[in-house]
């Protein structure tokens, strides 16, 4: 069997779960009482790493090529970017 065929089985279930405890952990976080700048930070970093989850694992990224991948990323870090950019319109980062 050619390592080209062969298929990548990822553990959907694994990442499920890591992807329900970030959540809980954006939501609690969110409800603690700290400076925005550092909350939003924390919050920004934990939705980013859920995105490349979903992106590696239910999107197949990970098991592609060079090229398909960077094409898929090319826009996450336009949207980095733009979010770092508008930071300030709302408040965050006084």
């Amino acid at each position: 069997m050619s390592n080209a065929a062969t298929k990548h089985h990822p553990n959907y279930i694994a990442v499920f779960w890591v992807l329900l405890i970030f959540t809980l952990l954006e939501v609690g976080i969110a409800y603690l009482r700290i400076a925005k700048l550092p909350m939003a930070l924390i919050l920004i970093s934990l939705a980013m790493t859920k995105a490349l989850l979903v992106a590696m694992f239910y999107m197949h990224l990970k098991f592609e090529k060079r090229l398909l991948i960077l094409i898929a990323v090319s826009p996450f870090i336009f949207a980095v970017i733009l979010t770092l950019a508008l930071m300030p319109d709302i408040g965050i980062g006084r």
